[in-house]
């Protein structure tokens, strides 16, 4: 158990700095979604501090967290649409770090996942193209319409050589299920080939799949609202269903 659990930890930190890292780019998404995970995390500390549940680890891990929230809502109101400063990566990673840290010196490292719930299913969601089944553009951001102003769904275009092996029947499974929109284009011509389209899998691009194209801000609006159920579904398995999920909780 011992080497395992080391293994875990620095699984936990590249998972949680990557993670926030994929659910990014549209103004406001990277400071809204660190504000919402910190807050919870808050939260979390002070009951497990009122139930006296390793209140010194969770009053240690509330140290840390108080100020981060502090320092996020300040930057959200300069990084909300119109942004007027770009967070990029590097808040992706030091809230991601943050986050780690605080889930291991808290002893929390399971229920810290909990509150990753957008971005564990935008991770697994994300999975084809982040490990080369179906080709993977540069950026997977939502097309920006210049015409009426309004992001839409983004797409990867490719030849069917291009896809990785079970990729073919990937693309019809998630076109079943609804969770992509998926073109298949016949070759035209002696030279042209074959073309498949798909909307970029991440979880902004499926949420504009659903409501259509957004104005950024109103955009950023449902990606937090997402996040704030993600939350309540978290503190809902933690104390509600812990029993199901977990022998020992942590």
């Amino acid at each position: 158990k011992g080497v395992l659990v080391y293994i875990y930890m620095g699984m936990l930190a590249v998972f949680c700095t990557n993670a926030m890292n994929i659910l990014a780019g549209v103004n406001g998404v990277e400071t809204g979604q660190s504000v919402i995970i910190g807050t919870s995390i808050a939260v979390f500390n002070v009951i497990e501090i009122a139930r006296d549940q390793f209140a010194a680890k969770h009053l240690f891990s509330l140290y840390l967290i108080l100020p981060f929230i502090a320092v996020s809502l300040a930057l959200l109101r300069h990084n909300w649409y119109p942004s007027k400063v770009f967070v990029g990566d590097t808040l992706c990673y030091f809230a991601g770090m943050t986050f780690a840290v605080v889930a291991i010196l808290g002893s929390f490292s399971k229920t810290m996942l909990l509150f990753f719930i957008p971005q564990v299913f935008n991770f697994l969601y994300s999975v084809p193209q982040l490990f080369g089944i179906i080709p993977c553009p540069r950026h997977r951001l939502p097309k920006f319409d210049r015409a009426t102003g309004l992001l839409g769904m983004s797409y990867a275009k490719f030849s069917p050589d291009q896809m990785g092996p079970g990729g073919a029947a990937l693309l019809k499974t998630l076109s079943f299920l609804r969770l992509a929109k998926v073109e298949w284009s016949p070759p035209s011509g002696k030279e042209k080939k074959a073309e498949i389209s798909v909307n970029n899998l991440t979880i902004i691009n499926y949420l504009l799949k659903f409501i259509g194209p957004t104005h950024e801000r109103t955009l950023t609006i449902y990606i937090m609202t997402v996040q704030v159920v993600g939350t309540i579904i978290a503190f809902s398995i933690r104390y509600g269903f812990v029993r199901f999920f977990y022998d020992v909780v942590q």
